[in-house]
């Protein structure tokens, strides 16, 4: 296996990662790739999937949920709570 894999740039857009992840399937699912290709797909879309779980915990980290009072009316956020 490859000890100099590239590294995915921190700065990649979710939906970016996700198109390549989604091409990698793709090809895998195919059989058309020779065995050292295949491994290869395969480290990067591990390394898309981890990257795409940061973006996504990221972003749950950043939603807030909003308050409201006893009469209905939105009262302010606070951070949302999962799990």
């Amino acid at each position: 296996m490859s000890d100099a894999a590239p590294s995915i740039p921190a700065d990649l857009s979710f939906e970016d990662a996700l198109s390549r992840l989604e091409t990698i399937v793709s090809r895998l699912e195919s059989g058309q790739a020779p065995l050292e290709e295949s491994i290869t797909l395969y480290e990067e879309g591990a390394r898309l999937k981890a990257h795409c779980e940061a973006r996504l915990k990221a972003a749950q980290l950043r939603v807030e949920k909003i308050v409201v009072g006893a009469d209905g009316q939105a009262k302010g956020v606070e951070a949302a709570e999962f799990g």
